[in-house]
């Protein structure tokens, strides 16, 4: 018996080979990504019941020997062109990768049962799924907190939506890419096997407090808005389709 397709999930991807400071945010067909720090004062004056300053840095491929504050996440710069979350079309950047940092103005780290502060090569496993590749770029989006509020599950959620406001200037831009220009594209199926078996995978995820959190649904890949917690789920069941897992429909809030 024939298979009967459900979804159909079209990722296409655009690498950037050079990524620097620069006179705008800006990414282009050839790989060439900048960043600067214009508007980033005005951003943290948006958040300033718990935010104190931000500032952004680029960490070149091999560059971790390096001290961080406690890792918040590690996020891939993507966006919805065509479909809601895991069917449809989606373009993201592969290349570089976004990493919070949290701490707050005391130096209390951002985290709840554990921080992540020290030298960035000894606190980020590299080539492992979800995290950065040797040879990618990461730039490094430095929070720091208010006093006590690093541990604050609002204040956590409020740096979150920061940062994804910050990268929602190259998501205009990355939707905006002619799907034909990529440098990967990869097409996903939900697919019932008839006559085979059924296969249920059963994840537990974290629903706990501050720094042990977890988003599910954004309007984004990898997002905030638009999503929920865990938490406010009461913690109950959620049933996600293989392709939404892959179009980004968890963040760890950790």
């Amino acid at each position: 018996m024939a298979d009967i397709e459900l979804r159909r999930l079209v990722i296409k991807a655009f690498h950037m080979n050079e990524v620097e400071m620069g006179d705008e945010n800006k990414i282009t067909y050839d790989g060439k990504m900048t960043i600067n720090n214009d508007g980033l004062d005005a951003l943290a004056a948006k958040y300033s019941e718990v935010i104190e300053k931000i500032d952004v840095e680029i960490i070149k491929p091999g560059d971790h020997d390096r001290f961080t504050n406690t890792i918040m996440d590690i996020i891939p710069i993507s966006v919805k062109v065509l479909g809601k979350c895991g069917e449809g079309i989606t373009h993201t950047i592969t290349g570089v990768y976004v990493m919070p940092t949290g701490v707050d103005v005391d130096g209390e780290q951002a985290h709840e049962f554990g921080s992540s502060e020290g030298n960035l090569k000894d606190m980020l496993y590299l080539n492992r799924a979800g995290t950065p590749a040797d040879d990618d770029y990461i730039i490094s989006f430095n929070i720091t907190f208010k006093k006590g509020m690093a541990q604050e599950r609002y204040a956590i959620i409020d740096a979150y939506r920061m940062v994804e406001e910050w990268m929602n200037e190259f998501r205009a831009q990355l939707k905006a890419f002619e799907g034909t220009k990529c440098t990967e594209r990869h097409e996903y199926y939900d697919r019932i096997r008839q006559g085979q078996k059924k296969v249920l995978v059963i994840k537990e995820m974290i629903a706990h407090g501050a720094m042990l959190d977890t988003w599910i649904f954004p309007d984004q890949p990898s997002g905030v808005e638009g999503g929920k917690s865990l938490i406010d789920y009461g913690a109950m069941p959620v049933m996600l389709t293989p392709n939404e897992f892959r179009d980004g429909a968890i963040k760890a809030m950790n």
